[in-house]
C-alpha cells in the first residue's frame, strides 16, 4: 500500500529546551517555526514519513490508515476550529501548555494534535534497537537499566484505565519519568497533570490505536511498540 502524501505538514521537532512543532511554508519548500505563525495561520496534518504498511505486522496498514488519515486529521480540523473560536495565536506547544479543563476543544483536539505528531515521529520501519548514547545513560540512570524502564513502561501502558496515553518524560531536573495521562492530555499541560516536563516518547492506548489488529489484547500491542520505537529520534528530543 502507498504512502497519502499530506502537504503543508506539522512535524514535531525537539530542541534542546523544549518540543517544538513546526508549520510547512506554502510553498513547501521549508519549514518554519511555528512559534512564528499568525493568529490566522492554520495548523497541519503531518506526513507519516513511511507507509501505511511499514509498521506491520506490529501495527497493520489498516490502522495506520484510519488512525492517520481519519483521527489525528479530525484533531486538527477540530483543533483549527477551537483556535479560531478563542482567538488564539502562537505555537502549537505554547498553545496546549496553557490548556485548562475550562476549554475542551484546545485540551481534547489540541493534545490530540500534539500527541499524534509525536507518535508518528516516535516510529520507524527500522526501529526496535534498544537506546544509546546520552539516552540510554539517561535512562540507566533513572530507572536502573533499560530492562526496567521497559517494564515500567509496559505496566503503565497496560494499566491506563479507558482511554489515554503512556509517556517517558524529561523533568526540569533533566531526570526521566515515566506516567500516563487520560484521553488527549499529554505532560506539557501543567495546569492539567499532576507531574509536567517534556514528552520523549508516547505511546498511544486508546482502542482505535490497536483494535483492528489485536482486539481486546492491550499488552501484546504494547509489547510489540518496542519493535518499531525509533530510539534515534527519541534520543533528539533529550535536552
Amino acid at each position: 500500500m502507498k504512502k497519502r502524501t499530506f502537504l503543508k505538514n506539522t512535524s514535531v521537532v525537539v530542541t534542546a529546551a523544549a518540543v517544538s512543532p513546526m508549520i510547512a511554508c506554502q510553498q513547501g519548500a521549508k519549514s518554519v517555526s511555528d512559534d512564528t505563525a499568525s493568529k490566522n495561520s492554520s495548523f497541519e496534518l503531518p506526513e507519516l514519513g513511511y507507509a501505511f504498511d511499514a509498521l506491520a505486522p506490529n501495527i497493520d496498514a489498516q490502522t495506520m490508515e484510519i488512525h492517520h488519515g481519519k483521527h489525528h486529521a479530525g484533531y486538527v480540523r477540530k483543533f483549527n476550529a477551537a483556535v479560531k473560536e478563542a482567538n488564539l495565536s502562537g505555537s502549537l506547544v505554547d498553545i496546549i501548555s496553557a490548556a485548562t479543563a475550562d476549554n475542551a476543544g484546545i485540551r481534547n483536539n489540541g493534545g490530540g494534535h500534539y500527541n499524534h505528531s509525536l507518535f508518528w515521529s516516535s516510529m520507524s520501519p527500522t526501529g526496535g534497537a534498544e537506546p544509546s548514547g546520552d539516552l540510554a545513560d539517561a535512562i540507566n540512570s533513572s530507572f536502573g537499566d533499560y530492562s526496567k524502564f521497559k517494564d515500567l513502561f509496559s505496566m503503565v501502558a497496560k494499566t491506563r484505565f479507558g482511554s489515554g496515553w503512556a509517556w517517558l518524560v524529561q523533568d526540569a531536573t533533566g531526570g526521566l519519568f515515566v506516567t500516563s495521562t487520560p484521553n488527549q492530555d499529554n505532560p506539557l499541560m501543567t495546569n492539567l497533570v499532576e507531574k509536567s516536563g517534556t514528552p520523549l516518547l508516547g505511546l498511544d492506548v486508546w482502542e482505535h490505536a490497536y483494535y483492528l489488529n489485536y482486539q481486546n489484547r492491550r499488552g501484546d500491542y504494547v509489547s510489540n511498540f518496542f519493535n518499531v520505537i525509533d530510539w534515534n529520534a527519541v534520543a533528539k528530543r533529550l535536552a
